[in-house]
């Protein structure tokens, strides 16, 4: 039998959601930022989502790193995380958005000013 060469696990991303295909919220997006909270884990909890909860105990990370980390698809670290929320293991925020483009006036008289200032 010849190993795998991608690496990736035997067992398909949708078993360790526990079949779910989908996140109940729609709120968690790639970039979404998870927080383990102060909460004691549940006996029984299943293993990936207890995985998720180890990773994220070091402090905080987007969607993308914990799927990056675990080796899993986006797709079942937003379910995982989602069922996590819903138990209020885990904290989530929607992505910082991107910073408005400076006034192309302000920066000019910015830099007037410290043309004048030089001199």
């Amino acid at each position: 039998m010849t190993a795998r060469r991608t690496g990736r696990p035997l067992v398909p991303a949708y078993l360790s959601t526990g079949g779910v295909a989908t996140p109940r919220r729609g709120s968690l997006e790639r970039l979404s930022v998870l927080a383990a909270t102060d909460q004691p884990v549940p006996q029984g909890l299943p293993a990936a989502q207890h995985a998720l909860l180890d990773v994220l105990g070091d402090g905080s990370l987007t969607v993308v790193e914990s799927a990056a980390l675990l080796r899993l698809p986006v797709s079942a670290i937003r379910v995982l995380a989602a069922e996590l929320t819903d138990r209020g293991l885990v904290t989530s925020r929607p992505p910082v958005p991107a910073a408005e483009p400076p006034d192309p006036d302000l920066l000019k008289r910015v830099a007037d000013g410290l043309r004048a200032l030089k001199h």
